[in-house]
């Protein structure tokens, strides 16, 4: 009987977390092998045991965890260069940051489930008043994402070349969550034409919530 495979990365995430998603696009565009782990199928305590924070996701690297979704892809594009995630000019690669930053640290940190928890149950905020929350912010970002590219070089196909990268895979799990609170897209015609590009590639597809072995169906 042959050896099982040793699985060198694990996942831990959830179907529904944009962050997790981010990641799992970006496995799948360099091709790496990894196991899928749902926080929900572990013992109480287990996960905060791997990462105190207890946010998600985090990457088990031969058992050394990494927490924080943009340090995880850091750690990929370093440790496996080919396919780049980023462009080779520097100056379109600082871009593809920024555009990710701005939804990585700008807007997820205030849009988050924990964030809409505390207003509700802590400042007794009403659930139309979250939403609302949600939407000024979700607006402001996009607002100024589809603003860079339309300042772009070129009008490339992706948000910053002629394949999908960095920037990509921040926008398009974004942008479902702009839909689940019912945001207006109909302004932002250069970030929807990206992600229609985007969601049918298999790199994409494979990592979206449905896709997920822990989707509720």
């Amino acid at each position: 009987m042959e050896p099982e495979p040793i699985v060198r990365l694990r996942l831990y995430s959830r179907w529904q977390n944009s962050a997790g998603e981010r990641v799992r696009i970006a496995l799948n565009l360099k091709s790496l092998a990894y196991a899928y782990v749902p926080v929900g199928s572990l013992a109480p305590g287990d996960y905060a045991r791997l990462n105190p924070q207890g946010l998600l996701p985090a990457l088990a690297v031969e058992g050394r965890i990494i927490a924080q979704s943009t340090a995880i892809l850091e750690y990929l594009e370093e440790t496996h260069p080919t396919p780049p995630l980023l462009p080779r000019d520097p100056v379109l690669r600082a871009q593809a940051r920024a555009f990710g930053q701005v939804i990585a640290a700008d807007l997820h940190p205030i849009n988050n489930n924990r964030v809409r928890r505390y207003l509700t149950t802590r400042l007794g905020a009403a659930e139309a008043e979250v939403a609302a929350w949600y939407r000024h912010w979700m607006d402001l970002a996009l607002q100024a994402l589809e603003a860079s590219l339309a300042a772009r070089a070129e009008p490339w196909p992706f948000c910053f070349g002629d394949v999908p990268g960095w920037a990509d895979l921040h926008l398009v799990p974004q942008l479902a969550n702009a839909r689940r609170f019912n945001c207006d897209l109909v302004p932002y015609p250069r970030l929807t034409a990206v992600e229609a590009r985007c969601v049918p590639l298999g790199a994409f597809q494979r990592a979206s919530p449905a896709a997920q072995p822990d989707f509720p169906g």
